[in-house]
């Protein structure tokens, strides 16, 4: 009876003391652990002097490189080849053709630096995001801005829709109410822009419009300009 009374309380203090593992967000880790080589962009840009591949092309050649007989399979067997590698690398595992491994070199081994749990995370979120349909998904998005006007690309790069709308007012005046009360007096807005202000519209409400003075003249200008376009 005794034993029974102890095994039974070993088992209430060890699930008192068990706490749920907590999910590792394999993105954070990434750009933790693998930033400083990889580029990790979607789509990766181009630099000079790259000490490792882009992320996106490790993930679509090792995707493409490996033997499976469908598509789940592939993502596990994936993943499993770069936990591999990443903590044993060598010459003889590697996909990459001879002239990438005489670019980049081979990868040095991540063991130390990297934990078990940490690569399955990081793996997860690497062979789920670097997709083609994720590719294609975010270059129609770059396309789409790619074809608007230069004065809307610099409002949405500085986030002027935060507070203004073309026809409608937020917490600032809508560039429609902009153009007609300036007209075709472009410097002011340039000023305002760069510069800032408080209280020029009635109903600003004590909003204060910030100064964007890393803006360029050229993009002053053209900005100003998209603003006094609006109809």
């Amino acid at each position: 009876m005794i034993k029974v009374i102890l095994l039974m309380l070993a088992l209430f203090l060890s699930a008192c003391n068990s706490t749920p593992k907590q999910k590792l967000d394999g993105k954070k880790i990434m750009y933790e652990k693998c930033a400083s080589c990889h580029n990790l962009d979607l789509p990766p840009k181009i630099y000079d002097g790259e000490l490792a591949p882009p992320m996106m092309a490790v993930s679509f050649h090792v995707s493409r490189m490996i033997e499976a007989s469908n598509e789940s399979e592939r993502v596990s067997k994936a993943r499993a080849f770069v936990k591999d590698y990443v903590l044993e690398p060598s010459v003889k595992k590697a996909f990459c053709d001879k002239k990438s491994l005489q670019e980049y070199g081979l990868m040095p081994s991540q063991k130390g630096n990297i934990s078990e749990d940490e690569l399955n995370a990081v793996t997860e979120y690497m062979f789920s995001f670097y997709t083609q349909e994720k590719l294609s998904e975010v270059q129609s998005r770059l396309d789409a801005f790619n074809a608007m006007a230069e004065g809307k690309k610099i409002a949405i790069k500085n986030n002027c829709l935060t507070c203004h709308r073309m026809d409608k007012k937020i917490v600032g005046p809508s560039f429609v109410e902009i153009k007609t009360t300036y007209k075709k007096d472009i410097e002011t807005i340039k000023n305002s822009i760069r510069d800032g202000s408080r209280e020029k519209w009635k109903d600003s409400r004590g909003a204060v419009m910030p100064a964007f003075k890393k803006l360029s003249e050229k993009e002053l200008e053209v900005l100003a300009q998209w603003i006094l376009e609006q109809r």
